[in-house]
């Protein structure tokens, strides 16, 4: 239980080595998306890359080149839906949920905080984060696709056009 051999133990950092080695090249030709910050869809394929690097790591059924095979196949997977998802018009929506809007005009949206699982105090915690005390200065609050919520101030909307897309977002009202 405390130790078997010294065989598994070296092993253990041949392999581990390599195979991190393998994965930090993998990361580095896959581009900025598999680190991006993370959507759903992103985030389950990040645990499955370190899923898959400590099966590599601790079971010896599993072969460095099995284990880089099944890493180069996460990583192909990723960039396949990545591409799919930017070329197909609606594809995004297939893995990725739609930003969905929070507040509007100073207003809470209940039933879309209901929905989003989100309570009056996250929603008043990132307002002031923003330096912000006044629900009534922020024209939006936007829950976004990563689960981070954007604050947009009523002197920064604009024309809100960043808002195109937005679930709940209704006509700008004065």
């Amino acid at each position: 239980m405390w130790f078997d051999s010294w065989s598994d133990i070296v092993r253990i950092l041949a392999v581990g080595a390599a195979a991190y080695l393998a994965l930090v090249v993998l990361l580095r030709v896959s581009g900025k998306r598999t680190l991006a910050k993370l959507n759903a869809f992103d985030w389950v394929v990040s645990v499955a890359f370190g899923s898959t690097l400590a099966t590599i790591l601790l079971s010896s059924d599993v072969s460095w080149s099995e284990g880089v095979v099944a890493l180069v196949l996460l990583a192909g997977l990723q960039f396949v839906v990545a591409r799919t998802t930017t070329w197909l018009p609606g594809g995004r929506s297939v893995v990725t949920a739609r930003p969905t809007l929070l507040l509007q005009d100073g207003r809470p949206l209940r039933e879309a905080l209901e929905r989003q699982r989100i309570t009056m105090s996250e929603l008043r915690q990132a307002i002031r984060a923003t330096g912000s005390g006044d629900l009534s200065s922020v024209a939006a609050v936007v829950l976004e696709t990563d689960g981070s919520l954007s604050v947009i101030s009523s002197q920064q909307a604009g024309n809100r056009s960043a808002l195109k897309g937005v679930t709940g977002v209704t006509q700008h009202r004065p």
